[in-house]
């Protein structure tokens, strides 16, 4: 197949261990949801683009949230364990792990806005022998894409989760980066909101909205009464956003 390999970087939602700053505006289950939600729109989408995906994960995923619709989810990929001690070093042995001769196309599980065709822009920009970096609003960077994989050991000098990553990242990569759109990533509740919003028919939505119903639920007066469940439509899983 001519085609990069489309490496998704994860990390289990598992509560009070991930999306933490999510989680300290709506608790550390609700945070789960809401990656768990993300991660899942995520894969639906990028094993929809035609290439090889691999998922470097971190974390157990027998104690995450929604795990079964996950593991269910993976088995259109193959999974690697990530290695390494800092972000940067993990980033670098995925894109080993991950390369299959034909370049690969990173992204993380913050982006669930992503389109197949910000993959297949991207995808063909690593086939005609180009970097390329798809920046965040807030600094970062939500895509990477390489020709030759062994690049990405220079992510291990980055400065990750900073105003300057992205600046940072295409310094220590060598330069000479062609870009893609620039995105908001998924780091705050206010962001998820945000994100859910332009996304009305998936997986985050739908996570989001839950959420904000049980806060507002908790933030009503107390009554004799329960309160009703309220009833949540389940996202689709097959149709991904092109």
């Amino acid at each position: 197949m001519n085609a990069p390999t489309l490496l998704v970087v994860a990390k289990a939602p598992v509560p009070g261990l991930t999306k933490t700053r999510i989680a300290s505006t709506v608790g550390d289950v609700a945070a789960a949801e809401v990656a768990a939600a993300a991660l899942l729109d995520t894969l639906i989408t990028a094993t929809s683009v035609g290439w090889p995906v691999v998922v470097s994960m971190t974390g157990d995923l027998a104690q995450a949230v929604r795990s079964d619709e996950i593991v269910a989810a993976l088995e259109q990929t193959r999974v690697v364990q990530q290695q390494g001690e800092g972000l940067g070093e993990r980033l670098a042995h995925a894109h080993v792990d991950a390369d299959a001769a034909r370049g690969v196309v990173q992204v993380g599980m913050d982006t669930p806005q992503i389109t197949v065709a910000d993959y297949l822009a991207a995808g063909n920009i690593v086939l005609n022998g180009s970097r390329v970096i798809g920046r965040a609003d807030d600094g970062g960077w939500w895509l990477l894409g390489l020709p030759d994989p062994h690049e990405a050991h220079g992510l291990v000098s980055v400065g990750m989760s900073q105003d300057d990553t992205a600046e940072e990242t295409e310094i220590a990569l060598g330069g000479d980066f062609e870009h893609v759109r620039t995105v908001r990533d998924m780091d705050t509740w206010e962001d998820a909101v945000d994100i859910a919003a332009s996304l009305p028919i998936s997986h985050l939505a739908f996570a989001v909205q839950r959420v904000q119903k049980m806060m507002a639920a908790e933030s009503e007066p107390a009554t004799d009464a329960p309160i009703p469940d309220a009833p949540v439509q389940d996202a689709p899983t097959e149709e991904a956003r092109v």
